[in-house]
C-alpha cells in the first residue's frame, strides 16, 4: 500500500471529526428553511441551533411571506437584521428567549402585525422607542436582561395585555404607562423600582400587579381601588410597612415587607419661634422610634373626623349632626376597613401581617407559591406587634 495513500485518509477522516458536524448542521437548517418555504408553513422552529447570526436563508429573495410564528430560543444572536419585517411581513409571533441580543433595532417597529414579542434572558441595554408602533401588540417579555430605562412609547401600546420586565435594573416606571389601556398583567419584579407611579391607579384593565424585590416604601392610596385588580405581590419590599385599604379584599403577597429599618430616635418634641411655641402632635413624637411610623396627613386626619362624627352623633348637645360633603359623608359612614386587633376604622393605609397556615400543591399552580397564608389587617405597628391569630 501506498505510504502516502494510506495517511490521506487517515488526515480528511480526522478533520471530518471536525468539520462534519457543523457541515451537517448548516445543511439541515438550509433544508429546513427551504421546506418552510416550499410548503409555506406558518410555523417555524429553529430553537437550540447555535445561530450566531440570523440566518441569510430565512432573507433571501421574498423571505418566507406566510410564516406567522418563529421560535428562535437558546441560541447565541447578538443582533436582528433591518429587513425583518419586509422579508417576513405577516410575522404574529417573535421569540427570542435565552440569545445575546444587546439592542431592539428600530426595524422591529414595521412588524406591525406583531401580537407577541419575548426577548427575555439577552443582554438588552436599550429598547427603541418605534417599540410604540407595534399597535397590534399583546404580549411583550423583556425579563432577565441590564434594562435602566423603558421608552415613552410603551404606553401607545394600547392592545397590550401582558408586561413582564422582571430582574433588570429600572429605577422607575414609563410614565404613558397608564395609557395601555388593555393591560391585564403587569410583572416588574426584582428591579430597583421605589415608588409605584400613581398613574397605574387608572388602568381599567390592570388584573394583576407584581413589584415583588424592589425598594418600595409606600404605594399608592387608591391602588385597588379598581374592581378589576385581584392579585398584588409586593413580598420582599423590606422598608414598605404599611398597605392602601382599598386592597383590603385583594390577594396579597407581602412576606418579607416592613423589616425594621434602625433610625435614630428623634427627641424633637417641640419648636418655637418667637413668642410662639408649637408643641408636636403625639403622631409626630413617634418619628424615627420602633414604636409606630407616622400615619398620612390623609388618614390621621379621617380617624379623628369619624371618631368627632360619631360622638356629635350619641352627644345631646349637637341637635343635628355636623355637616359634610356627601362624598365625605359616605366614606365615614363606611370605611373601607377595621384592624383585626382593636377595630379602629381605616380608611386610607393598613399594616398587614401574614400568617402562613399550610401548604397545598394547589397554591403552586400560580407563580410557584406554594403556601396558603391569612393577611391580618392592623391599625397601626403597635396592633400589629401585639395581634396574634390565636388570641
Amino acid at each position: 500500500m501506498d505510504h502516502f495513500g494510506g495517511s490521506r485518509p487517515k488526515k480528511e477522516e480526522g478533520s471530518n471529526k471536525v468539520a462534519g458536524p457543523i457541515f451537517t448542521m448548516a445543511s439541515e437548517l438550509c433544508k429546513t428553511i427551504s421546506e418552510a418555504k416550499l410548503e409555506r408553513h406558518k410555523n417555524l422552529f429553529l430553537n437550540y441551533r447555535n445561530l450566531h447570526h440570523f440566518p441569510l436563508e430565512l432573507l433571501k429573495d421574498e423571505g418566507l411571506q406566510y410564516l406567522e410564528r418563529l421560535y428562535m430560543k437558546r441560541n447565541s444572536l447578538t443582533t436582528l437584521p433591518e429587513n425583518l419585517a419586509q422579508k417576513l411581513p405577516n410575522l404574529v409571533e417573535l421569540y427570542l428567549h435565552s440569545n445575546n441580543i444587546v439592542i431592539v433595532p428600530e426595524a422591529i417597529g414595521s412588524l406591525v402585525k406583531l401580537q407577541f414579542l419575548d426577548l427575555s434572558d439577552n443582554a438588552l441595554e436599550i429598547v427603541c422607542p418605534e417599540i410604540g408602533r407595534l399597535r397590534s401588540l399583546r404580549h411583550l417579555r423583556l425579563a432577565n436582561n441590564q434594562l435602566k430605562y423603558l421608552p415613552a412609547e410603551l404606553g401607545d401600546l394600547k392592545e397590550l395585555q401582558t408586561l413582564d420586565i422582571s430582574t433588570n435594573h429600572l429605577i422607575t416606571l414609563p410614565e404613558k404607562l397608564h395609557m395601555c389601556l388593555s393591560l391585564q398583567y403587569l410583572t416588574a419584579d426584582q428591579n430597583h423600582l421605589w415608588y409605584v407611579p400613581r398613574h397605574l391607579c387608572q388602568l381599567p384593565s390592570l388584573n394583576e400587579l407584581s413589584m415583588a424585590g424592589n425598594q418600595l416604601a409606600f404605594l399608592p392610596l387608591d391602588l385597588g381601588r379598581s374592581r378589576e385588580l385581584q392579585y398584588v405581590y409586593v413580598d420582599n419590599n423590606a422598608h414598605l410597612k404599611g398597605l392602601p385599604s382599598y386592597l383590603y379584599n385583594k390577594v396579597i403577597g407581602c412576606n418579607g415587607c416592613g423589616s425594621p429599618v434602625q433610625k435614630t430616635e428623634v427627641q424633637l418634641l417641640s419648636f418655637s419661634s418667637g413668642q410662639l411655641t408649637v408643641f408636636l402632635p403625639a403622631e409626630v413624637k413617634l418619628i424615627g422610634t420602633q414604636l409606630d411610623p407616622v400615619l398620612p396627613l390623609q388618614e390621621a386626619a379621617m380617624r379623628t373626623l369619624y371618631n368627632t362624627y360619631c360622638q356629635s352623633l350619641k352627644d345631646l348637645k349637637f341637635m343635628t349632626p355636623i355637616s359634610l360633603p356627601r362624598s365625605l359623608l359616605d366614606l365615614l359612614h363606611c370605611p373601607l376597613g377595621h384592624c383585626h386587633r382593636c377595630s379602629q376604622p381605616m380608611f386610607t393605609i393598613v399594616y398587614p401581617k401574614l400568617f402562613p397556615l399550610r401548604e397545598t400543591p394547589m397554591a403552586g399552580l400560580h407563580q410557584g407559591r406554594t403556601r396558603v397564608s391569612f393577611v391580618a389587617y392592623c391599625c397601626s405597628t403597635q396592633c400589629l406587634q401585639t395581634f396574634d391569630l390565636l388570641s
